[in-house]
């Protein structure tokens, strides 16, 4: 056609092209640049892949893989075709071109100029609408693997009597094939009208019919086709109803059917349903009648009816049908969200009990042998005391401790007991000189464990250490000590090549290693060595000499991100912790399976319920996929990593969870069964903190069992805030030995107390049996205390501590000069009706910037005690002597007031033995000044001791390395944790 573009041409002005030495180092540069972005591409791949290949991890990194390619290749390919293929019929139904109106005119030149080019045009549009689809759909691996894997829960809703399975697996791809083909339709809508209008099927200014047949019929169909995926989605929007959230003033999320939805919006969705269809088809009928008033009118009354039916209606039941007798029409709608909530959340089987909250004792003395026997009180903080191990047990500056601690359990002389342990973890912060080489090549590991007693301390208000020095040694007999992986080595590694590591440091100077496991990625190759100096952007990595024949690079070397990697489908518990296992430290972490698709089960979101004081302050504690709503979980993996190895294992726990036998099936071989748990490992699982937060959380709304008092909420409890710090944020639950009224022994149990919605004072305890070598693991015991009674809650005992003269006096002593006051965990024991509460009273005084035992408060009745040891405490709260054990040698709890003092230690070091002769002077000082009430002589007193223990550590460990502490074999002065 001529060009209608018109108007005078003017002189050409020739362009000068570039020399051919400038084209040929452009294209050579350009060529580079794609050979770069390919290689960067291929070294994340590769190193992906090698990744999971050293760890035998490959079928998880396969599965992931094929399934995100083939969601990519088949939903971008119909995106498309759907695109595409409307484009092309909408060319090929376009009129023949007839007299021009101005608005054709106009067009003209846009037909001309895209005439040459239609094909790629084409492709162009198809290929760039089918990349975008394609990597949406990739995105949804988990839920296509979750829909063809899917297994039976067994369990029918209660309004649709469908498995619970529909909702959880299948509804999700529904709905995520019904999005697709909205976007496909849509599109195809969009690009279908724009090509009839650009050839003249659909005209806006021009005079006659706006549309011919043939643009009429395509555009009706497709619109046809809208309307009838709008029917689909009324439809699967019934079903949704059953896991829709929504406000409710008895909970902060419901989940499921209430009255007016069952009423009124079922209903609703079942009527536009039918109406939607109906107006698909006189879409669809445009074909024959060529057309658009019938379909125009029944959109019309569809658009209508969705008001009408689905809002106006609705809104009108929950007016006046509703509010006026809420309680009556929303009851039997609330049974099923509870029934559903608390089964979903594993608290079915949860035991409340009424428990007096007073106790029914009314001589006291009688009850001091049963506190010994109802818990093994823990006096040590795991939360506290690390930077005392720290100090003690550091021995070089390049190794730390975790700023949160553990509590496991271990066998001594027959009995279990409760164990404050962490690693020796590598402190690359603490290495003398820092350099590429330093950091990667020769510091590369920790060096074994460090634990102490849960439930004394030892003469000096210090852990009694039953794990201690370098190389470690004590009760834990003979284990590989080296932590190549933890909770702290956040960076990589490469070992096992030339150069030499590290090993550890002792009185002969430093000893070196080479790393003897098969962990890791070999470097020996060129191509592997290139694909991780483009992945961690370390060009060395390429040439330097350091690596050679043997060297391999360990990398992903925390606990919860390996396993995370290695099972993307779970989420991980916040809290990874170590234990020695058949002679290898291994690190133990607890994982869960969740859906949100629960029916009738109210919604949580996982970062908001498990936080607390702890995650506060240390964001290593914090779950991974906080974020994550989900109104079903279960404990279905425990999983390990072994310190030195780094080797992951993953064990079935929950051999009932249906979504976990999902996973398996999507999965296979990669959970080992149940069985395959050893005894030794066994020992050492617990109950995970993160479900029981979880799970308290819902129990302050689900404890009741019936719908007029949860819609009343009248007994509505809370998660009190931790009263021993300010953060303000929900105290952590406690693991603690103890025994409940109605069991016959300790166990090992996780509690925690909760108070009154609104007020402080003592409403529930709550403790599960954490030990899974019980028969009753995982049972969860609700102490609820009477309305009508007042028990002090958390804070309100901490308040009672601070307030009464005696105990404010002696802390303000404590905290004289520089010293600072810490307070333990607050834990609460149910004995005999009433609840005793014993905290820890740290001091870090002097130039011991680290925190020692100096006092424990008990209150129980009333009565309230802050003494130097538990036990004076306890006796003076009971009035009686308990029966106790007899204390490790050196670990004696010391003199009191009235008994007499033994002759001070000796040491062979004259500059030892001069501090302890000085340390036990200012011992009998201070207790001179308490006999004579003389606070400022004691203040002084106590700073003097403090000096003098000082020095003879200083002096000892000049002399012998290793440090004080535990496991260590310097004398020390005989004085009492008040010292």
């Amino acid at each position: 056609m001529p060009d209608r573009g018109g108007g005078p041409t003017g002189p050409r002005i020739r362009v000068g092209r570039p020399s051919r030495r400038v084209r040929t180092l452009l294209m050579t540069l350009g060529v580079l640049a794609v050979l770069g972005m390919v290689f960067t591409m291929f070294a994340g791949f590769w190193t992906d892949w090698l990744w999971y290949r050293s760890v035998n991890y490959s079928s998880v990194f396969t599965t992931t893989l094929w399934t995100k390619i083939g969601l990519f290749f088949v939903f971008g390919l119909l995106m498309a075709l759907a695109v595409g293929f409307n484009i092309w019929l909408a060319h090929r139904m376009r009129p023949p071109l007839s007299a021009m109106s101005m608005e054709q005119q106009n067009l003209d030149r846009y037909r001309m100029g895209i005439a040459p080019y239609k094909k790629w045009l084409l492709l162009g549009i198809t290929a760039l609408v089918g990349l975008i689809a394609g990597a949406s759909a990739s995105s949804q691996w988990r839920t296509w693997l979750m829909w063809v894997n899917g297994v039976s829960f067994g369990q029918k809703d209660p309004q649709f009597k469908l498995d619970v399975s529909f909702y959880a697996f299948d509804l999700p791809w529904y709905r995520f094939l019904l999005g697709f083909g909205f976007a496909a339709t849509i599109l195809a809508l969009i690009a279908a009208a724009l090509t009839h209008y650009l050839y003249g099927g659909l005209r806006i200014t021009s005079p006659g019919a706006r549309a011919t047949a043939a643009a009429t019929g395509h555009l009706s169909v497709l619109l046809g086709v809208f309307v009838a995926l709008k029917a689909v989605a009324y439809w699967l929007d019934r079903y949704g109803l059953a896991v829709k959230s929504s406000d409710f003033k008895a909970t902060d999320s419901w989940t499921g059917l209430r009255y007016v939805d069952a009423n009124a919006y079922l209903p609703a969705k079942t009527i536009l349903f039918c109406i939607a269809v109906i107006c698909a088809l006189l879409f669809f009928a445009t074909l024959w009648r060529r057309t658009w008033q019938l379909p125009v009118i029944g959109f019309g009354l569809m658009v209508l009816s969705a008001i009408l039916i689905g809002g106006l209606y609705p809104a009108i039941v929950q007016k006046f049908q509703v509010q006026p007798n809420e309680q009556a029409k929303e009851a039997p709608y609330v049974e099923k969200n509870l029934a559903a909530t608390r089964e979903a959340y594993g608290i079915d089987d949860s035991q409340v009990t009424e428990y007096p909250g007073t106790s029914q004792t009314e001589d006291k003395t009688q009850l001091r042998d049963d506190v010994t026997d109802t818990a093994s009180i823990r006096i040590m903080d795991p939360n506290i005391v690390s930077p005392t191990f720290q100090q003690l047990q550091q021995i070089r500056n390049y190794y730390a401790f975790p700023t949160n601690l553990d509590v496991d359990r271990y066998t001594k002389d027959g009995k279990d007991q409760d164990t404050v342990i962490g690693l020796r973890e590598l402190n690359l912060n603490g290495i003398p000189k820092r350099n590429w080489i330093n950091d990667h090549f020769r510091y590369t590991h920790g060096y074994g464990v460090v634990a102490a007693e849960g439930t004394s301390a030892d003469a000096g208000g210090r852990p009694a250490f039953t794990e201690s020095d370098l190389p470690s040694k004590g009760d834990l007999g003979s284990y590989e000590q080296r932590v190549y992986y933890g909770e702290r080595t956040t960076t990589y590694s490469i070992v096992g090549g030339p150069q030499k590591e590290i090993d550890y440091s002792d009185d002969s100077g430093e000893k070196t290693y080479s790393y003897e496991g098969d962990s890791g990625v070999s470097l020996s190759g060129p191509v592997n060595r290139a694909a991780y100096a483009v992945a961690f952007s370390e060009p060395q990595i390429l040439y330097s000499g350091a690596i050679g024949e043997g060297s391999r690079i360990l990398y992903n070397r925390t606990p919860k991100e390996r396993v995370e990697a290695i099972a993307p489908w779970l989420t991980i518990d916040g809290d990874a912790y170590p234990a020695v296992v058949n002679n290898r430290i291994q690190w133990i972490v607890d994982a869960y399976t969740t859906t949100n698709g629960y029916p009738y089960a109210s919604r949580t979101t996982l970062g908001d319920t498990t936080a607390d004081s702890l995650t506060a302050t240390n964001d290593q504690r914090a779950v991974v996929a906080q974020q994550n709503q989900v109104n079903y979980i279960r404990n279905s993996v425990k999983a390990t990593v072994d310190a030195y190895s780094g080797e992951v294992k993953l064990y079935q726990w929950d051999t009932q969870d249906p979504v976990l036998k999902t996973w398996m099936k999507a999965f296979p071989d990669t959970v080992e069964p149940k069985s395959e748990i050893s005894g030794d490992l066994m020992a050492h699982l617990r109950y995970p903190q993160d479900l029981f937060k979880v799970q308290r959380e819902l129990l302050t709304r689900y404890h009741v069992k019936d719908a007029t008092t949860f819609l009343s909420g009248s007994e509505v409890w809370q998660v009190p805030d931790d009263p021993t710090n300010k953060t303000g944020d929900a105290v952590p639950p406690y693991y603690l030995s103890m025994k409940m009224p109605d069991q016959e022994e300790q166990t090992f149990s996780l509690t925690t107390t909760l108070t009154p919605n609104g007020r402080d004072n003592l409403s529930a305890f709550m403790a599960v049996n954490a030990d899974p070598g019980t028969e009753d693991y995982g049972k969860i015991r609700v102490l609820k205390l009477p309305t009508s009674t007042t028990a002090a809650g958390p804070k309100q005992i901490q308040s009672q501590f601070n307030s009464e003269q005696d105990i404010a006096e002696s802390i303000r002593l404590l905290r004289g000069g520089d010293s600072e006051v810490e307070y333990g965990n607050l834990l609460a024991v149910p004995l005999d009706g009433g609840l005793l509460y014993v905290e820890p009273v740290y001091v870090r005084g002097g130039g011991l910037k680290y925190p020692l035992l100096r006092k424990v408060l008990v209150t129980y009745g009333g009565q309230t005690a802050f003494e130097d040891t538990l036990e004076q405490a306890l006796n003076k709260i009971f009035g009686g002597e308990g029966t106790t054990t007899e204390p490790p040698p050196g670990e004696d709890e010391g003199p009191g007031e009235d008994e007499g003092t033994e002759p001070p230690p000796t040491s062979d070091n004259p500059t030892v033995q001069e501090a302890l002769n000085d340390a036990q002077d200012a011992f009998e000082a201070g207790q001179e000044a308490l006999k004579q009430n003389d606070w400022e002589a004691y203040g002084k007193a106590q700073k003097d001791l403090e000096d003098a223990l000082r020095r003879a550590e200083e002096a000892q460990s000049a002399e012998g390395g290793g440090g004080a502490g535990g496991g260590d074999s310097s004398p020390r002065p005989d004085a009492s944790p008040s010292s």
